[in-house]
């Protein structure tokens, strides 16, 4: 059964304990991730979470990759793909164990996280109305697009928010169809709705 009530939704949320609290978005700049991020030097590590596998990647100002991932041979060659010119260490570091620390532990006592993020202008806007939707509660894309002004631009909005390089930390699992459909999700439906039952869950 994919379908979510009505009870489920929460249309234009406000600010979540998520975006106030810790987590927090730098945006990179032009000459950082120019030339596919010749200048940049990212760290990336793999763990293991309540829903599969992760690969976490970050630079020295925030994570900039998280997903879910099978093989991890096949996990790194898509991290490259994002930033093909960049240095990469294979190393765990204290902001890939905060990721982790979230997973496990909800919103409770969790420590602050950065994100260092490579997008558009509308994706940066998408992302962050994401990151307004308070664990437990649904948007849907029509409602995303509304909230940032542009209420004809779910289309738009759906793409943007497949695009989003962030797994979990920035809650894409959290956006369904106004039908109640669970919709799409990159890292595989079945996986969606697991997170989003386990987050409404007490």
């Amino acid at each position: 059964e994919n379908n979510f009530t009505e009870q489920d939704l929460r249309v234009r949320p406000g600010k979540s304990i998520l975006h106030n609290t810790f987590i927090t978005v730098k945006r990179m700049s032009t000459e950082e991730y120019k030339d596919d991020g010749k200048y940049l030097s990212i760290d990336y590590s793999f763990s293991e979470s309540p829903f599969g596998n992760v690969l976490i990647a970050s630079t020295s100002k925030g994570i900039c990759y998280l997903a879910f991932c099978e093989e991890e041979k096949e996990a790194s060659i898509l991290l490259q793909k994002q930033f093909s010119n960049a240095i990469f260490s294979h190393r765990y570091d204290s902001m890939h164990e905060d990721a982790i620390y979230l997973f496990k532990n909800k919103e409770e006592n969790v420590p602050h996280i950065p994100l260092h993020l490579k997008g558009t202008e509308f994706q940066y806007k998408v992302w962050d109305a994401l990151l307004e939707i308070p664990m437990g509660k649904l948007s849907t894309y029509g409602d995303i697009a509304s909230q940032i002004g542009n209420p004809k631009a779910s289309r738009a909005v759906g793409t943007a928010i497949g695009s989003n390089p962030i797994s979990f930390l920035i809650p894409c699992h959290r956006v369904i169809r106004s039908t109640g459909d669970i919709g799409g999700y990159m890292w595989g439906n079945a996986r969606k709705k697991e997170i989003i039952r386990w987050e409404s869950t007490p």
